[in-house]
């Protein structure tokens, strides 16, 4: 007998889960569980994913439901993982607690390398796993080195083809194949999410604000994305839109639209907030309110709403994110160069480069991967030198740090007389004991 467990930490998730199941992405198991996770500074505060609209459509995929959070409380779920020598005594409490007796597992998980999904991989050691990435992330490295015992037990990344063309990078060092969960399998599960009751507002053909959550995550402060709110209704509302609806995260404390509302009646338009008890699903509400715009910044309802369901976004604030991305290997890097490159921008200031084939995206994700995780993925840095002596310009630059290449010795900013010194390893080695004894002296 064979019992897979899924981990999920949001209704999208779930979705993805739900359409790679339909699609047949896995063999037919004994035993199903879905494991669901709150994560965030204050899970407490967070609603739970069981509660979205329509959760209860996508559950009958699961023979059990569980939670992460009372399984290991008072723990908290983002930064909790068992010593080595305990994880032994988790698998037997939770084999125990959860029924799985002593039968074979499988994990199904998100981000091996942290979280949940990194303390799940450690309490079931030798467990085979699949990742899966629902949003842009696949496209980027992976978060940090996880170790080889864990890395090597990964079969496959399971992911929505969002970037067409491009292949995924993460988990890339283990050489894990990426596989797409067919884009007909998730619209599918979204309609039938759509079918249920949801208690939306009647509004025709509205532009649609969808909220991030992006001070709570310490990306920028929250006076600036307070200052992007309003940059979404100023600029919508400057594209001839008159009727807005405002998406607020679902999974963030509770913010006040009242600085929204009053620009929305100054400039004359219709601004709709979202409020409801539940938790919708952003694709369920494309597919119910059909907008004739999308807004957001960095999302994977984004780029959902462009490559799923053909509607017409734009991009506001990823000037602002890839400034203030710190340090470097930001994870949340990865989707902001994305959204920048490929999607188009609110208004003519936050427009990207406009990056043209497939084949120069890849070698943009490649030089961003390398310059993010140069010791993770050691293997992108000829990659990374090609794309930097063809393509960076004064349209790529926007996605580097000059310092950041520099400490790397890569094309751009070594001149190009000394560009042989860069292979040099004898020079490596001398400046790898400078900087030894400099931090010894510090």
């Amino acid at each position: 007998m064979t019992i897979r467990i899924f981990h999920a930490s949001s209704p999208g998730a779930v979705v993805l889960l739900a359409a790679a199941i339909d699609a047949g992405c896995f063999t037919e198991p004994d035993r199903r569980i879905l494991l669901l996770s709150r994560t965030g500074p204050a899970p407490e505060t967070v609603a739970d994913v069981s509660t979205s609209v329509g959760f209860e459509r996508l559950r009958t995929r699961f023979d059990a439901v569980l939670s992460w959070n009372d399984a290991i409380a008072p723990f908290h779920p983002d930064g909790w993982h068992p010593r080595a020598d305990d994880a032994p005594l988790w698998e037997r409490h939770f084999r125990r607690a959860w029924g799985l007796g002593e039968e074979e597992l499988e994990l199904v998980v998100d981000s091996p390398h942290a979280g949940p999904a990194r303390a799940l991989t450690q309490v079931f050691a030798g467990t085979p796993v699949d990742v899966y990435a629902e949003g842009p992330g696949a496209y980027g490295p992976t978060g940090e080195k996880i170790p080889p015992l864990t890395g090597t037990r990964v079969r496959r990344l399971l992911h929505p083809d969002l970037v067409a063309g491009v292949r995924p990078l993460l988990l890339g060092e283990y050489g894990v194949e990426p596989r797409t969960v067919p884009a007909e399998a998730i619209t599918k599960v979204v309609a039938e999410l759509a079918d249920g009751e949801v208690a939306l507002p009647a509004v025709e053909e509205p532009a649609l604000l969808l909220g991030q959550d992006l001070a709570g995550a310490g990306l920028i402060p929250a006076a600036d994305e307070a200052g992007l709110r309003l940059a979404m209704v100023r600029g919508a509302a400057a594209l001839g839109h008159t009727r807005l609806v405002y998406a607020p995260d679902p999974y963030a404390p509770w913010e006040n639209p009242a600085a929204m509302r009053a620009e929305a009646d100054r400039l004359g338009v219709e601004l709709t907030v979202l409020d409801g008890p539940l938790p919708v699903p952003a694709d369920v509400l494309m597919q119910r309110l059909r907008p004739a715009l999308v807004v957001g910044c960095t999302s994977a309802a984004l780029f959902g709403a462009a490559r799923f369901h053909g509607l017409p976004v734009a991009t506001v604030g990823t000037g602002l994110l890839l400034e203030c991305l710190a340090p470097y290997e930001n994870p949340e890097r990865t989707a902001t160069t994305l959204a920048d490159a490929v999607l188009p921008g609110l208004g003519d200031a936050e427009s990207g480069v406009g990056v043209g084939s497939a084949a120069e995206l890849d070698g943009l994700l490649a030089a961003v991967a390398f310059a993010m995780r140069p010791k993770v993925r050691s293997d992108l840095r000829p990659a990374a030198e090609r794309y930097f002596a063809a393509h960076l310009d004064s349209r790529t630059w926007r996605y580097f740090k000059r310092r950041r290449l520099a400490s790397l010795a890569l094309p751009g900013v070594v001149p190009a007389r000394l560009a042989f010194l860069r292979s040099n390893p004898a020079l490596r080695r001398v400046v790898r004991r400078a900087r030894a004894l400099r931090g010894g002296r510090d």
